[in-house]
């Protein structure tokens, strides 16, 4: 196409390609190093997906010393959220994950090979979709919508593939005369690729993950640049892998239909094509089908699910290690004290059929995690959780930071410790009974026990006559056994097993009683240590409760 027409269709373009190629040299890094990216769309919120893409990027880029960058993909105007790339970079830095380069927010960024907002690229996509249009690569396209359809139907009643290709193309066969005439009639246009492939070829691609792959060759006239100037996502993206030197594409295998597309258009520029590692989706059972987690259904994809779950980052991070290789379990088992960053990721042992999201699982790594850390550490999350999610939970905390560590405290430096905590969330359920502030119309289930004139004889009894808020554990644990066998319960359960009959319980019933009356549950962490936190007048007021 001749020049003045190719001036007409993208005007005032500052640089030609030589210019870019220049000013984005190639990295200084080891033959080895990957160049990687997480390029997300401002239009949602970040999910599960992502944080399992962006798990492997960084790691595969950490372990060769090379370059994990951030690079948002905003072509889609009209589907923008407010604030949506904020938002992208708060939600992974919360997860732990920061890059070499990219956006700091909307207006800040660090790298030399930006900007890293495509909707700020505007002019680099233009100049190549120039040089295309130069060597006959590419052409004005101005089919209406309708006359779009028409093709589309006409396409369905002669069974024939679905697309904008081949004779199919109209816009494609206009003369220079034909193109300058819309032009002069201001008839809207957008630019398309003059695609050289044949569907009837195929073309084999070496992904990272999944192997050789074979595929028809592209040979839909793809659309470069559209009405509004901006490019689509598939030329946007080849170019800017290319000038930013993307060395690997990490991404769903939700993409692996557009891989001829890209790779077609990573030849038709002549530049080197990338390595493609697609992996696969995180499923979920539901019933006897197993389906993609979804957005719309699914509300653990969000990745602020587990924020408000009060899953820590650690858990949530160390669950998709687990997902990512399927050596890195038993890798983990042998070096449990390690940083997981120490683990060697291989592309080759990312699984290649859809993994079933195991909330279990990631709750017991979770109650593992959580066993491990101080009582202080655990007060210090908690209280930060409630102060976003629970504000009632926030105050009581605040306000009994003592009693509230040695709560947690309760078993936690044992040689084996407790498991009781998830998530933050479910904290407030199970230490409620600590605080009188959340202690309130407790309902109450004694067990065996149930006769009334019993249990308040028992609880009489223990705060009369045994009760001593300065005695060991031992010395409390003998008194117990001791009112026991003074009140008919056998205060030995060997004993108890051999001779049910000569005793009305035995010495758990007896515990539960007084357990079920200061705490409203009748399974609780070492009561010993309950009744040393909570003090003499509150046991005797939560006796006094029971009428």
């Amino acid at each position: 196409m001749n020049k003045d027409l190719v001036e007409r269709l993208l005007p005032n373009l500052p640089h030609d390609t030589k210019y870019y190629e220049e000013k984005y040299p190639k990295r200084n890094l080891g033959k080895d190093a990957i160049v990687t990216r997480y390029a997300p769309s401002p239009t949602g919120f970040v999910h599960l997906g992502n944080l399992f893409q962006l798990s492997i990027a960084r790691k595969m880029a950490k372990q060769t010393n090379g370059i994990l960058y951030l690079r948002i993909e905003d072509t889609d105007q009209e589907r923008l959220v407010a604030n949506g790339i904020s938002k992208i970079i708060k939600t992974v830095k919360q997860f732990g994950f920061t890059f070499d380069e990219g956006p700091i927010n909307e207006e800040e960024e660090k790298g030399k090979y930006g900007p890293y907002i495509q909707s700020k690229r505007k002019e680099i996509y233009q100049t190549y979709a120039k040089e295309l249009l130069l060597k006959n690569l590419a052409y004005p396209d101005f089919t209406t919508k309708e006359e779009l359809e028409q093709i589309r139907k006409e396409q369905e009643k002669t069974k024939r593939r679905i697309g904008y290709y081949g004779k199919w193309a109209r816009s494609r066969f206009l003369s220079e005369e034909e193109i300058a005439k819309n032009l002069d009639q201001n008839k809207p246009f957008i630019i398309r690729l003059k695609n050289q492939g044949d569907f009837n070829k195929k073309i084999t691609i070496v992904d990272a993950i999944r192997g050789k792959l074979e595929f028809p060759e592209d040979d839909i006239d793809q659309v470069l640049i559209k009405n509004d100037g901006l490019p689509t996502y598939h030329f946007a993206h080849v170019i800017d892998d290319h000038l930013m030197h993307t060395t690997h594409v990490i991404r769903g295998d939700e993409w692996l239909s557009s891989l001829p597309i890209h790779v077609n258009l990573f030849k038709t520029l002549g530049f080197e094509v990338p390595t493609y590692a697609h992996f696969s989706p995180l499923n979920k059972k539901e019933g006897n089908t197993i389906r993609k987690l979804s957005k719309r259904k699914d509300p653990e994809l969000a990745a602020s699910f587990y924020h408000q779950m009060g899953i820590p980052n650690q858990a949530v991070m160390l669950y998709l290690a687990t997902i990512a290789n399927s050596n890195f379990e038993q890798w983990y088992q042998d070096h449990e004290d390690e940083d997981i960053d120490n683990f060697p990721m291989s592309f080759s042992k990312v699984g290649t059929s859809g993994t079933l999201f195991d909330m279990e699982k990631l709750q017991n790594i979770s109650k593992n995690i959580l066993s491990k850390i101080t009582a202080e550490e655990m007060y210090n999350n908690t209280l930060n959780w409630a102060k976003e999610y629970d504000q009632e939970f926030y105050d009581v905390l605040k306000n009994n930071k003592d009693k509230a560590i040695k709560t947690f405290n309760i078993e936690r430096n044992t040689e084996k410790k407790r498991k009781d905590y998830a998530n933050y969330s479910e904290v407030k359920s199970k230490i409620y009974y600590m605080f009188d502030e959340l202690f309130t119309d407790p309902t109450y289930d004694f067990q065996k026990i149930t006769d009334h004139k019993e249990i308040k004889n028992i609880l009489n009894t223990y705060i009369n006559n045994y009760y001593d808020q300065n005695d060991s554990e031992e010395i409390w644990f003998n008194k117990m056994k001791e009112m026991c066998d003074k009140l008919g319960y056998a205060s030995n359960m060997k004993e108890y097993k051999q001779n049910m009959e000569k005793y009305k319980g035995n010495i758990a019933d007896v515990s539960t009683v007084i357990r079920v009356a200061l705490t409203s549950e009748s399974k609780t962490p070492n009561l010993y240590d309950i009744m040393q936190i909570l003090g003499t007048k509150t046991i005797i007021k939560r006796f006094e409760q029971i009428k």
